[in-house]
This record gives structure tokens, C-alpha cells and sequence, in this order.
């Protein structure tokens, strides 16, 4: 059995630190069976089920027609995967 935590703390988007991210925190849990050529392992990503951003970036962006041309600044983020369970079964031969 293991449990891995990543933890990033607050990290600045752009040169100056002006703007900064949110901390993120996410843990997995991994537990298995073996017995001869047989394995069985079950993972738990997300265990906490967190909703912690996986990444997160600041850049200027155009959605509408009406906004500049030069575009908006603003928080663009990829969301951490919700919680997900994984099993396997192995034989070895």
C-alpha cells in the first residue's frame, strides 16, 4: 500500500508576482494483492476528491467581439481530475 500528497504553494503566473496562483493539494492511494502469478491492485486518484487547480496560467485572452483587441488579462487554469478509481488484474506467466 502507499499514499502519495503533491503539494504546490502559491507560485507566481508572471515575472513581476503581481498575480499568484492558489495552492494545490492532491492525494493517491495505491493498494495491492499478490499471491504467485496473480495481482490484484486498486488506485484511488484524487482521493480527497479536491478541487484544486492541476495548473494555472495568466495571459491575455479574446472571447467576444466586444472585448479589446490586445484582449483581457485573466486566470486561465486546468481543474485537477475528480476523483477516479482504478483496478487491475495481472497474471504473470
Amino acid at each position: 500500500m502507499s499514499l502519495r500528497t503533491r503539494y504546490f504553494g502559491p507560485r507566481a503566473l508572471i515575472e513581476d508576482d503581481s498575480v499568484r496562483s492558489e495552492s494545490t493539494l492532491l492525494t493517491n492511494l495505491r493498494a495491492g494483492w499478490t499471491r504467485g502469478n496473480l495481482g490484484l491492485h486498486l488506485d484511488v486518484l484524487n482521493l480527497f476528491d479536491s478541487t484544486s487547480h492541476d495548473i494555472d496560467y495568466d495571459f491575455p485572452s479574446r472571447i467576444s467581439l466586444d472585448e479589446p483587441a490586445e484582449g483581457v488579462d485573466d486566470l486561465h487554469f486546468h481543474p485537477a481530475e475528480p476523483r477516479e478509481i482504478r483496478g487491475y488484474v495481472t497474471y504473470r506467466f
